[in-house]
């Protein structure tokens, strides 16, 4: 019973992360546009770095703060994740992130996207970004969250900084995702569905190309 009952705490901590998230970084996305540019790009850039940063403190101990679907199959490729835990984790994540995005949904049903990541251009550029965006990211996890103590009590720091950099730097042409869950509950609850192709693929193809670096760099 005390075995099953630490599963449905990581569980739920996927869920309370990805919907904290999603949540406020979509959030502001969307109270930007509804106040005519009140918080500005680099103030939702800021929201999404900052609240990654949080959920990595406050849950990271429980669940390990993945957050993100590509992040979960990244840490399965480097071994240091059970494959058994992987579907559980996806649909914890993508809960959370559905839950959110229908909430802000209802909250403000005026607003057409929700905070959707759509392509500011073409959407190869978009693709090839969102694998270079999730492929840099994967990298500050792996080398902060696998290391010496040290480094694990600057995790959430470094990998909030990361978001909020990469975030402000390319939110303009892609949306800057790095996460499929993320992408995917404004999407459903806008229906603006016609590229989430490319935010459901990317990121994975980006976190695993880390890992195969990160594995081929300790060599």
């Amino acid at each position: 019973m005390a075995y099953r009952s630490l599963f449905m705490k990581k569980y739920l901590a996927e869920v309370l992360g990805t919907f904290a998230i999603v949540f406020c970084g979509t959030g502001a996305i969307i109270i930007n546009e509804e106040t005519s540019g009140l918080i500005s790009h680099a103030g939702v850039a800021a929201t999404f770095g900052l609240i990654v940063a949080a959920m990595i403190y406050i849950l990271g101990d429980t669940s390990g703060a993945h957050f993100n679907p590509a992040v979960t199959l990244a840490f399965w490729a480097e071994k240091k994740f059970r494959g058994k835990e992987i579907l559980p984790y996806l649909l914890s994540q993508s809960v959370g992130a559905c839950l959110a995005s229908f909430i802000l949904h209802f909250l403000v049903p005026t607003n057409q996207h929700l905070g959707a990541t759509l392509p500011g251009g073409p959407p190869l550029q978009s693709f090839l970004l969102e694998i270079l965006l999730s492929f840099l990211l994967m990298l500050s996890i792996l080398k902060v969250a696998r290391g010496s103590k040290e480094k694990g009590m600057f995790a959430g720091l470094v990998i909030g900084a990361v978001i909020f950099l990469e975030a402000l730097l390319a939110g303009p042409f892609c949306g800057a995702s790095m996460n499929p869950a993320r992408s995917l509950g404004p999407a459903l609850a806008s229906g603006q569905l016609q590229h989430l192709w490319i935010y459901l693929t990317a990121p994975f193809v980006g976190t695993l190309c880390a890992v195969l670096i990160w594995k081929v760099s300790k060599h």
